[in-house]
């Protein structure tokens, strides 16, 4: 992909009779850096290199597209290789241990989820792991759309990534994509107990020609099995997950619950603001504060001993 992009770039120029040296002056990099990109040597050109790109070459977005697919030459063959599955699938069957999976993330809680970790180089690497979330997102939305089935520990809706806003906006949208008709959301609650894909993530993924893979992922790690036997294995574990579950209409109550519960959060003062308008109150109703918590009436005595 890097190479095809590479050679749209150069045939663009040369449509538009540039040398290097001036798109590079036009794009604001060096022209060894527009020689890298036609040549597919070097740093993988950034989002808003290709933007730039783009504009320049009056290329109507055709690189911008492109991008993402050369970006994703930039992870290891194992996880290439699921995200390309991952667009051919007809149906997606997902639990979601510790987030919300990435094709139902709204832009900031991705955002924040994408922040946390030791991987990033800096604010414009974010922003290309944003952009690349949000374009897979679109499948969700086409003609050829796959079936998406997931199943959300309950951790997923406690844990406030981001924030109480955002998880509010996030649950408010799992909410709504969940009355379509192709996408199904359940909650495994913590009274399930232990389950055998305790500690990660699980995908399982149907192609086409009706075969399966799946997908195992950690914090740090993430495993793409194709073997018929392994997936087998896996696809049960799926369901007994899926049947252990909420059914649907609980699972969206249970939902609709927690994101209430952000909405309230946001409204409650800190400890520190409590105690300060506790300790206000206190004053103000004529007391004074005593040791141990205790609080003196005046004019009132103390009994002799």
């Amino acid at each position: 992909m890097a190479a095809l992009f590479g050679a749209r770039v150069r045939r663009l120029r040369t449509a538009a009779g540039l040398t290097q040296a001036e798109l590079g002056a036009r794009t604001h990099v060096v022209s060894t850096r527009i020689t890298q990109i036609e040549r597919a040597s070097g740093a993988k050109p950034t989002l808003e290199l290709a933007r730039a790109l783009d504009a320049v070459l009056g290329a109507d977005n055709l690189l911008v597209e492109l991008w993402p697919y050369v970006y994703r030459e930039a992870f290891p063959d194992w996880s290439r290789a699921f995200i390309a599955h991952s667009e051919r699938a007809v149906a997606m069957h997902e639990y979601a241990a510790h987030v919300v999976p990435g094709l139902l993330q709204t832009r900031e809680y991705a955002r924040a989820v994408l922040s946390v970790g030791l991987t990033l180089s800096g604010d414009e690497q974010l922003e290309e792991r944003l952009a690349a979330r949000m374009t897979r997102q679109e499948r969700l939305s086409s003609t050829a759309r796959p079936e998406l089935w997931v199943v959300l520990d309950e951790a997923v809706l406690r844990r406030p990534v981001g924030g109480h806003d955002v998880m509010h906006a996030q649950l408010e949208l799992l909410l709504s994509v969940a009355a379509g008709h192709n996408i199904t959301v359940q909650v495994l609650p913590f009274d399930q107990g232990e389950h055998d894909a305790m500690g990660g993530s699980l995908t399982v993924l149907t192609l086409p020609d009706g075969s399966e893979v799946a997908y195992t992922e950690g914090a740090h790690y993430g495993q793409l099995i194709e073997d018929p036997a392994e997936v087998r294995r896996y696809t049960v574990t799926y369901d007994r997950l899926r049947a252990n579950a909420l059914p649907p209409l609980m699972s969206l109550d249970m939902i609709r619950s927690a994101m209430e519960g952000y909405n309230r959060g946001a409204n409650v003062p800190s400890r520190s603001e409590r105690r300060r308008v506790a300790q206000e109150q206190l004053q103000q109703s004529g007391g004074r504060q005593l040791r141990g918590g205790r609080r003196r009436i005046p004019g009132s005595r103390r009994p002799r001993p």
